[in-house]
């Protein structure tokens, strides 16, 4: 077998079947401030994200590099298409989750949970039956830099969104800081990062995974799955075999099904989400605080 590129660390035997050793870890962009929410448009093949600070979700493209898709953005985080194809976007200055229509109109799909205002929701995961999943820590309404310092209302939670009826139900209200969102391909997990409480000394940081109900509408008891060092578990994505690439402080970190720690692709900032896209679904896109990279691996998102 061909030697590792220098960027991978390998940690199990299972690593070197998804990495390439010819596919370098490519700089796409820079000079931005704090990215997140990286998501493929394949019918337009060009990837979105957010720079959160700088209040805009932004796009690139292999032809035409980086443009601007829409200026302000609310301070938009995390973000996911539908089953129709549009953008849902989490925004932490408004504190609510839109949806940009096929005319280009946006609608707000929720910004209240049982009378109260929702905090900073963060990032969000579209289920095959429709259902929205999103998490809504307190992050985003503690400084000015990410949308603007506000009081909260309720504790952080995640929810489930019927975007039909508006029926919105907190699926998880034991988290201080829940995060990152994952579905593993058959739906039967649901994966949650916990960053844990922001003011605390040491806060609980780890990721956790949730069975699905056979409703598809309720969790069961979540169990511990992986504590990610160095750094933590913000954003992660799914691959194809059910291995979950993480963000992490030293770069992505890819971790089996089982727990286990296959092995690290070194990024030189610390990453905060990634997603996989391009033609076959085998190219990751890593943000990493003020740069946007890209990996090809030997393997591709679930679908």
């Amino acid at each position: 077998m061909s030697p590792l590129a220098p960027h991978c660390d390998c940690l199990d035997p299972r690593f070197k079947q998804l990495v390439l050793f010819n596919a370098e870890l490519e700089l796409l962009a820079e000079g931005f401030r704090w990215l997140e929410g990286p998501l493929w448009f394949g019918d337009h093949h060009c990837l979105l994200f957010n720079d959160i600070p700088n209040n805009r979700t932004l796009r690139w493209s292999e032809r035409d590099g980086v443009s601007v898709f829409r200026e302000p953005s609310d301070f938009a985080n995390g973000q996911a298409r539908d089953a129709a194809g549009r953008l849902i976007q989490c925004h932490h200055s408004s504190r609510c989750l839109t949806r940009l229509e096929h005319d280009g109109q946006v609608t707000t799909l929720v910004d209240a949970a049982e009378g109260k205002r929702l905090n900073a929701p963060n990032d969000v995961v579209v289920k095959r039956d429709g259902s929205i999943w999103f998490s809504d820590p307190l992050y985003g309404l503690l400084n000015d830099y990410e949308g603007g310092r506000q009081a909260s209302e309720q504790p952080a939670a995640l929810y489930r969104l019927d975007p039909e009826t508006g029926e919105l139900d907190a699926v998880i209200r034991d988290l201080d800081g829940p995060n990152g969102l994952a579905f593993s391909p058959d739906e039967q997990w649901l994966y949650v990062a916990e960053t844990g409480a922001p003011d605390a000394d040491e806060p609980r940081q780890h990721i956790i995974r949730y069975p699905v109900a056979a409703d598809g509408r309720s969790l069961g008891p979540g169990q511990f799955f992986h504590k990610v060092n160095v750094g933590w578990a913000d954003g992660f994505q799914i691959d194809e075999q059910g291995n979950l690439w993480c963000s992490a402080g030293d770069g992505v970190h890819v971790i089996a099904g089982d727990g286990a720690l296959l092995g690290k692709i070194r990024v030189p900032q610390r990453v905060s989400n990634l997603c996989f896209g391009d033609r076959y679904g085998s190219r990751l896109f890593i943000c990493a605080s003020n740069q946007l990279y890209s990996l090809f691996t030997n393997t591709r998102g679930a679908r």
